[in-house]
């Protein structure tokens, strides 16, 4: 391990990004509370305010991925849509496989520029979640309580509110849920055979209702659906503890543009469709296990400056505080201080033996 892996695997190197991270969530949480003074005024203001604020945090995470791990990404499409991505409203169908399959998703949306104005069907109960969950409930991010009687209503305001959304927006969602574990894939698949549906082997059984009515709401304001299926090469499963201790993967996305008007608008049709496209996707990823590629050119989407840059910035902004409080603590020398600096030793000792 050269000297640069072994700072990444460090304790306090990983207690620094946190300490940024969380800084710099809980300062813009700060100043998006005062944004809501525009939404009376001008809510489209608002809402270009809110998506370069959010982007200040979202990108602290794009840039583990990308700079801190070096993790590369691969994407597989054809190049007459390729031009188009970053340019128009999308829906983006993403399989949940990885624990960083999220992560994956926000890098794709950051190589097209759209990373601050992403959407996410997600939990109600993250919305009271300081950083990212104030910062999602600024951004007008659509929450459910999968509580599909109680949701449906609320979950068409949410999608309805973005029909005039004064930036382009991708709305990513995992259409299967949850994450893929084998005990999920068997229980999955028992339903698909009380039901009648093909049985899949690489994804779970997709829930159709909440992709039906997101097709529904934004219809005529999104272009397309990019069906995303994601892969790690070496069959390696990639971890967010393995990101931050700088672990390199490469990723392979393979996308497919497909125009809204090509899917159904009645909502069991639109079920059906989704259905197929899921047994589409298992192929691929069938495919993808014995050749290791996926259909399309390859494209290395290029990397952009810009996750680096606003966390260079932060950190320098934060950097100065702390160190005026690390000074403080050892200049007062008390055994308080001295236990904590210890501790915090001790714990990065641990980290670091029980990762090796």
């Amino acid at each position: 391990m050269n000297l640069v892996g072994f700072l990444k695997s460090q304790f306090l190197c990983h207690l620094f990004i946190s300490y940024v991270f969380i800084g710099t969530g809980l300062i813009v949480n700060f100043i998006q509370l005062f944004t809501l003074l525009i939404w009376p005024f001008n809510k489209q203001l608002y809402r270009k305010i809110n998506c370069r604020l959010a982007y200040c945090i979202s990108s602290q995470l794009v840039m583990l991925l990308e700079w801190w791990s070096g993790t590369e990404c691969t994407l597989y499409s054809d190049l007459e849509n390729y031009s188009q991505y970053g340019k128009e409203n999308a829906i983006v169908v993403l399989n949940h496989n990885f624990e960083i399959d999220f992560l994956c998703g926000w890098n794709f949306c950051e190589r097209f520029g759209v990373l601050g104005s992403s959407k996410v069907l997600a939990k109600k109960e993250l919305s009271y979640v300081p950083v990212i969950g104030w910062m999602w409930y600024f951004l007008e991010i659509v929450f459910c309580k999968r509580k599909w009687e109680e949701d449906r209503k609320t979950v068409m305001q949410g999608l309805y509110n973005l029909r005039d959304y004064p930036e382009h927006f991708w709305f990513l969602i995992h259409c299967e849920g949850t994450r893929f574990t084998e005990k999920k894939h068997e229980f999955s698949m028992q339903i698909a055979e009380a039901k009648g549906l093909p049985k899949l082997k690489h994804h779970l059984l997709p829930r159709t209702k909440g992709f039906a009515i997101t097709v529904q709401s934004l219809r005529n304001v999104v272009s397309a659906v990019y069906d995303s299926t994601l892969n790690f090469r070496n069959n390696e499963n990639p971890t967010l503890l393995g990101v931050l201790n700088g672990k390199k993967y490469h990723a392979d996305l393979y996308v497919r543009r497909i125009p809204l008007e090509d899917i159904p608008e009645d909502e069991q049709e639109c079920a059906n469709w989704l259905h197929k496209l899921y047994q589409e996707k298992d192929s691929f990823q069938e495919e993808y296990s014995k050749t290791g590629t996926y259909p399309g050119i390859a494209v290395a989407a290029p990397r952009r400056p810009w996750t680096l840059l606003n966390w260079i910035f932060w950190a320098s902004l934060l950097s100065y505080p702390l160190f005026k409080v690390l000074v403080n603590m050892i200049n007062s020398g008390s055994y308080f201080t001295l236990s904590i600096f210890a501790l915090l030793m001790v714990i990065g000792k641990y980290k670091q033996l029980h990762h090796i």
